[in-house]
């Protein structure tokens, strides 16, 4: 194996270290027992409560951190935005299919933004002002989530034209963005068949214009 692909398999380890299982175990639960069965942040926070959600979200957010800025480089000497964003890519799918919990893990969103965070601020601010617009509009994390990481491809080429992101990068990027899409979408296929049937829950605190519109009369 490649030096390069020793890499590739170390950021995918690190993702495999699922903040909700992990906390679980300490605490003598296995959240994909409970709720919606997902190893996430969302399930962690409705079955276990928001400071367990917290420290999930921290890990699962870090080790993607680590692993895009430390990883790359560490075997082949030569790091490079490819090499990063491929690091960042294999850790979602180890949060997703973790090798140390029987390949059932969460929907990749955290070990997401914490890949945005290690190697774009400005893109993570972007993709979360899309979430919470969501969030505001409809209530449901799923779509949100969703919608949010699809608008990744749209904000790269902006990225590139406003020069935040540079032309070299544009590629890596989209490619990289394209591919988070796809698989975002495929993980919450389960939120967009309770959409369709109508049992999706929504998360109230954060609807807000449903909750403006059961104030001022109308449709809740």
């Amino acid at each position: 194996m490649s030096t390069y692909g020793l890499e590739i398999l170390l950021a995918y380890l690190l993702g495999s270290i699922n903040g909700s299982l992990v906390l679980g175990r300490l605490r003598g639960v296995d959240i994909r027992t409970q709720g919606s069965g997902n190893a996430g942040g969302t399930n962690a926070l409705r079955t276990q409560g928001r400071w367990f959600a917290l420290g999930v979200i921290v890990i699962d957010v870090a080790k993607a951190w680590l692993a895009v800025r430390f990883v790359p480089g560490v075997a082949s000497g030569s790091p490079s935005e490819w090499l990063a964003l491929a690091c960042g890519f294999a850790a979602i799918v180890g949060h997703v299919y973790p090798i140390f919990h029987d390949f059932r893990g969460g929907k990749g969103v955290a070990t997401l933004l914490g890949t945005l965070l290690a190697v774009s601020p400005i893109l993570l601010f972007a993709v979360l002002a899309v979430w919470f617009l969501m969030m505001f509009a409809f209530g449901y994390v799923g779509l949100g989530s969703i919608v949010a990481t699809a608008s990744l491809p749209a904000l790269i080429f902006l990225g590139a034209d406003l020069g935040y992101i540079g032309e070299s990068a544009r590629w890596p990027w989209s490619v990289f963005a394209l591919a988070c899409a796809l698989f975002v979408a495929w993980t919450h296929r389960s939120n967009l068949a309770r959409m369709r049937a109508g049992t999706e829950p929504r998360a109230r605190r954060l609807w807000l214009w449903g909750r403006w519109r059961g104030l001022s009369g109308g449709a809740p």
